[in-house]
């Protein structure tokens, strides 16, 4: 039992609010300034966490450690057609890497049916994402693996987009695959700088072209990596996106794995600026027009703050989700516990084909990255919002030449984010920024407003109408994804 919270104050930056954290459990409640110390003093605000902390406890210890994969980022080649500047892939895998024969890609998808029926509930598929390099550069054994095995899993690629012709799309439309599409510009110039062919040329126009073919389908998103030479441009990018109808759609900052990545790594404070410009300008456009751009990566810290356990992202938690909710396999059939390790022989924790996946997931290479425990390291042992990012990306870590119990690369990036989340929440906004279906499958667990009679009505928290708006006194929810 825990006796009392360890109550931490994390300023947000907002005009009235702060913002206190009980780090060991992702407990906040935002509470005026000017109340601040009274609240943190507050008898009811203490016997209601109270009665509440030890469940919130298990909850984290639950999300943290007890899950099991059910995904797999399957690399059906090493090659891909193009040579982006800030690639994690290996140069010489890209260009003479070998691809998975449509046999052995066959048997794999049947030894990782034969894994998840063992290790799923009844009735749940596992998910297998094809991934790379660029999948589609083996599309006949992808396709042939998608059709045969398409009632036993749910499937999803990751592409550069300039393999999706007519008769892909409607491949993969028709069986209802997710498709992933990458995009760091509205403008070729600028997009052309970080992806392009291997002898240079651009691949923009091909892309926007897919992004075209695809509008209407429910099942796509666009991934955008954020870099030193597209920042100042992420206003304009996200306009686009909005124009284009895409569904959802990812500004993942650079993962900074490789010498040359690192070279196109902006500073914490130029990326978190124009990346809350970015979020900004979707909550106009939102307004504006009804439509909603969800920005999953925001979105999933949203969700983190909000409801822990209905995250749909596990990279920002500790420990992260390589290895313990999903796990890479390569074309040669070896297992990593992240596509980021793939190439990195001190990571490889068995082959399908040799290996039986309950060994390899409690193998010393899985379990370094598994046991990287946030609890285990400063600074981020010390920080209120530990658990709302999780010192993200261990192979960033490791590439940078620390051991891997050393924190990300964009601490202060990730720090910003936290709290453009807890100002959106402060306001009565966050729901702009989530997918319309975030809360199915969700119970409210907690919710309390102090010094006032007012009470949340089931259903949505802080949904309009359900809450007072921006005067109103301290306020905390938390809800529980059911399923």
């Amino acid at each position: 039992m825990r006796s009392e919270p360890s109550w931490e104050t994390f300023a947000i930056g907002h005009e009235r609010y702060d913002c206190i954290v009980d780090p060991d459990t992702a407990f906040w409640a935002l509470e005026p300034r000017e109340t601040m110390h009274d609240e943190l003093r507050s008898v009811r605000m203490e016997r209601a966490y109270r009665r509440k902390a030890d469940e919130f406890a298990k909850e984290m210890d639950s999300l943290r450690f007890t899950r099991r994969p059910s995904a797999v980022y399957f690399n059906p080649t090493e090659r891909c057609n193009l040579n982006c500047t800030y690639c994690y892939i290996p140069e010489a895998m890209r260009r003479d890497g070998s691809h998975m024969s449509e046999q052995r890609l066959l048997d794999a998808l049947s030894r990782l049916k034969r894994y998840f029926s063992r290790t799923l509930p009844r009735g749940e598929r596992g998910q297998i994402i094809f991934h790379g390099a660029e999948p589609l550069l083996n599309r006949d054994a992808v396709s042939t693996g998608i059709s045969a095995f398409r009632n036993d899993f749910h499937f999803g690629i990751q592409t550069n987009a300039t393999l999706l012709d007519d008769r892909t799309v409607e491949f993969l439309v028709t069986h209802g695959v997710s498709i992933g599409l990458s995009l760091d510009s509205a403008s070729e110039s600028i997009g052309s700088r970080t992806r392009r062919t291997w002898s240079g040329r651009p691949v923009h126009e091909q892309v926007v072209s897919a992004m075209d073919k695809l509008r209407g389908y429910a099942h796509w998103s666009v991934i955008a990596t954020m870099a030193r030479g597209n920042m100042k441009r992420l206003i304009d990018l996200v306009e686009f996106f909005h124009a284009k109808e895409v569904p959802t759609c990812m500004l993942n900052v650079v993962r900074c794995t490789l010498d040359r990545s690192r070279r196109v790594k902006p500073s914490d404070a130029t990326a978190s600026r124009h990346y809350l410009a970015a979020l900004d300008r979707t909550f106009e456009l939102y307004r504006e027009t009804g439509r909603k751009l969800p920005v999953a990566n925001f979105a999933n810290i949203l969700l983190a703050i909000i409801a822990p356990s209905a995250r749909r992202l596990m990279c920002d938690i500790s420990p992260c989700g390589g290895g313990r909710c999903f796990f890479a396999l390569a074309p040669d059939g070896d297992l990593f516990p992240c596509s980021e390790f793939i190439g990195l022989d001190e990571f490889r924790g068995g082959n399908l084909f040799e290996d039986e996946m309950k060994d390899v997931l409690v193998s010393p290479a899985f379990r370094r990255v598994t046991e990287r425990r946030i609890e285990n390291f400063e600074p981020c042992r010390s920080c209120a919002i530990r658990h709302f990012c999780g010192a993200p990306c261990p192979a960033e870590v490791r590439s940078d030449g620390a051991a891997l119990n050393g924190r990300g690369a964009f601490c202060e990036f990730y720090k910003e984010q936290a709290r453009y989340a807890f100002r959106a929440i402060a306001d009565n906004r966050h729901e702009a920024y989530l997918w319309e279906d975030w809360a199915e499958g969700t119970r409210i667990t907690f919710a309390l407003l102090i010094r006032t009679r007012t009470r949340l009505d089931s259903g949505l928290i802080f949904s309009p109408g359900r809450v007072p708006r921006p005067r109103r006194p301290s306020i905390h929810s938390r809800s529980r994804h059911s399923s």
